[in-house]
């Protein structure tokens, strides 16, 4: 029962996600890619700080632990970053004219808008890949510790990957006009958090005393997508409507979290 959650939350995650950015990337809900910034920054610290945490430090592990854990994980998540392997790209793709500087600053042809698709469109899809399959294994352990929560880290990835994917789309079409190809190839890249889920299922019930240990880790990781790479592309200075939305946008990301946990909990 526990892997069939799992595969459904990772797909759901994964591809679902793909799906959204499709509609919103080639629909008329583009100009909205700004406000899905800062509903996932905002799902992501509300999943790590109000769920996964809280659920890693009830066990009977010291607190010194878990944060040392806590911290080592921003560190590796951060070297992951520099190695292109965790890094989100937002700035590609219709958003790439605003963010220049990240592109100056060694991100290379995947997170560059200048560049072909076949050497970027393919570094985009093997960055895409490695990032989905770890996010799988972090959904997984969220879903051994508990169905609810792993049904809210299952939002979370699909709030911080929609905007993601959008700057895939958006790269892979760069140079063809085939979007079902490129919607393609994204969503094969998404379904490869469904094999990081089966991994983690495999993984965690072996390790099982080390499941506050995977909780801090995966609590890790969407915090630092948040501060280091979500949050970051908001904080250009904007009049006072765009700032207000921004804001408005975040805190409907830590409400959607609130909610689906209470509705959740309720059954």
């Amino acid at each position: 029962m526990i892997l069939l959650a799992i595969l459904l939350g990772t797909l759901f995650a994964g591809v679902g996600s793909v799906w959204v950015a499709a509609a919103l990337s080639f629909g008329v809900l583009a100009r909205y890619t700004q406000h899905m910034l800062s509903l996932a920054a905002g799902a992501l610290l509300a999943t790590a700080f109000m769920h996964l945490l809280p659920e890693a430090f009830e066990s009977d592990i010291g607190a010194d632990h878990l944060f040392t854990t806590l911290l080592v994980g921003l560190v590796f998540f951060f070297l992951l970053d520099k190695a292109e392997l965790w890094h989100h790209g937002h700035e590609h793709g219709d958003q790439a004219h605003t963010h220049a500087p990240l592109e100056s600053e060694g991100h290379g042809p995947a997170h560059s808008h200048g560049h072909g698709p076949r050497s970027g469109g393919w570094a985009v899809l093997a960055g895409d890949s490695v990032h989905c399959f770890g996010d799988g294994v972090l959904i997984a352990s969220a879903f051994m510790a508990d169905v609810r929560l792993g049904v809210i880290a299952s939002l979370a990835v699909l709030a911080h990957e929609v905007p993601h994917h959008m700057g895939d789309l958006m790269v892979l079409r760069s140079g063809t006009t085939d979007r079902k190809a490129a919607l393609l190839k994204v969503s094969l890249a998404g379904a490869i958090t469904a094999l990081g889920g089966l991994l983690g299922f495999w993984l965690v019930e072996r390790l099982t005393d080390y499941l506050p240990y995977f909780l801090v880790v995966a609590s890790s990781s969407f915090m630092y997508v948040a501060l280091a790479d979500l949050i970051p592309q908001l904080q250009k200075r904007l009049e006072a409507r765009q700032t207000a939305a921004q804001i408005a946008w975040l805190l409907v990301g830590i409400g959607l979290v609130t909610l689906v946990s209470q509705m959740a909990h309720s059954h």
